[in-house]
């Protein structure tokens, strides 16, 4: 039976409506942490994928536009003003000079230091309320 053919228990629906719950409170927690320091949350995210990158201490654009989820030039535009604060800079790829590397400045670093610190204390204060839904999919 495909997935959608399958009936949802009151059960399946509140295990999804305490996940999302979870989800948006910490999330509501991030945007506010970040505006305390003065930056949006994309420029906290944006700061975040370029240090915590798999294998380097940079990010490309393109790389960047894919872990924030938005358009090539929307991650261009976040970058020029995280650029205009000082807290990350735009190299030439030494690879490929089509391609720009976003690296953190030591501004950026310091704050994004600070913002990881508050949000590994948030989500040890969540404890086990933030889990990832496990829904019975047998017999589908």
């Amino acid at each position: 039976m495909p997935l959608s053919d399958r009936q949802l228990t009151k059960a399946d629906f509140e295990v999804l409506s305490e996940f999302r719950f979870q989800m948006r409170r910490f999330e509501r927690f991030s945007e506010n942490a970040a505006q305390a320091e003065g930056i949006t949350p994309l420029q906290y995210l944006l700061l975040l994928h370029i240090k915590g990158f798999p294998g380097r201490a940079w990010a490309l654009v393109g790389e960047l536009a894919e872990r924030l989820q938005v358009q090539h030039h929307a991650a261009v535009a976040l970058v020029t003003r995280c650029e205009a604060l000082a807290l990350v800079e735009r190299r030439p790829s030494q690879v490929d000079r089509r391609q720009v590397e976003v690296h953190l400045l030591p501004k950026g670093t310091r704050l994004l230091t600070r913002l990881a610190a508050l949000h590994r204390a948030e989500l040890k204060s969540l404890g086990g309320a933030f889990q990832i839904p496990t829904i019975d999919y047998r017999g589908m």
